[in-house]
């Protein structure tokens, strides 16, 4: 029995939700046993059939049926999707590049596949979210991805004042024509000093990696998809002076609280014990 027969489905002729990892450039990062559901499924899924097709003649595959499921028709495939699982047929969801579901098609198919009561299952491969952050030389043990950024309004706004106190690397992916302006807002609200690494054409004949800081970080002419990796804020440990918890008082008492509200307030705020606070209370 096959690796994949003795997979997800067990073998036992019920229809399957593959998402297979595709290579994020180099052709030769398919995996064989992604070869092995693409031959086999009678369904593909992708963003668009052109380059689809290229991958798998390079891997050497005639393919049963390619339907289109990008961000404009995933919803209205669902219901070509649930046909072929009910009837017993595997169905495979494949991306340009990288892993089905992240900032990429594929999240709703996964959902109707679950709720139909069908068994759904991946082909781990390729993703640039890991790929820049293990050669970005920033810390690896803890991080978020936030993939694309709003582009405008309000939403962007807040989505990089979150990132400002974010301890953990932090990464996301850019548009060429925007990756300039992107890295000036996060260097107005990250402060310059924030460690960055910047990552293009991963795994192609082009790749690059630029590493420095927001404020000195230099690309160069904007070409292809980005990645960048931030690094976390760095938390100041150093407790506060004395100096400091004054000020603090004199703010509270100043916006109308009572010596009391201000002691639990500073004392909460800056991680301190209320007998101390109390004691520069009371001196002040």
């Amino acid at each position: 029995m096959s690796d994949v027969a003795a997979g997800a489905d067990g073998g036992s002729g019920a229809g399957t939700l593959w998402l297979v990892g595709t290579p994020i450039g180099n052709l030769g990062d398919l995996t064989p046993r992604a070869v092995e559901v693409l031959t086999r499924a009678e369904l593909i899924c992708c963003e668009d059939t052109r380059r689809t097709g290229k991958l798998l003649r390079h891997a050497g595959i005639a393919a049963h049926r390619l339907a289109v499921a990008n961000d404009h028709t995933e919803y209205h495939r669902i219901t070509d999707v649930l046909d072929v699982l009910g009837g017993g047929g595997d169905v495979a969801v494949v991306t340009d590049a990288g892993m089905p579901g992240v900032s990429d098609p594929g999240e709703r198919l996964v959902r109707a596949a679950i709720d139909a009561g069908h068994t759904v299952s991946a082909v781990p491969g390729p993703d640039a979210v890991t790929t820049a952050l293990v050669i970005s030389g920033l810390p690896t043990d803890r991080f978020v991805f936030e993939g694309f950024l709003p582009r405008s309004g309000r939403e962007r706004t807040d989505r990089l004042r979150a990132l400002v106190d974010e301890a953990r690397t932090v990464v996301l992916y850019e548009a060429p024509h925007r990756i300039a302006r992107t890295l000036v807002d996060l260097a107005d609200v990250c402060g310059d000093d924030r460690p960055v690494a910047v990552c293009r054409e991963l795994t192609k004949l082009y790749e690059e990696v630029v590493r420095g800081t927001l404020g000195s970080i230099d690309i160069g002419d904007p070409r292809g998809e980005y990645v960048i990796v931030l690094g976390g804020a760095i938390s100041d440990d150093t407790p506060p002076d004395d100096d400091a918890i004054r000020a603090a008082l004199r703010a509270e008492l100043a916006d109308g609280s009572t010596k009391r509200d201000a002691v639990a307030a500073v004392a909460s705020r800056l991680n301190l014990p209320k007998k101390q606070v109390y004691a520069l209370a009371i001196a002040e």
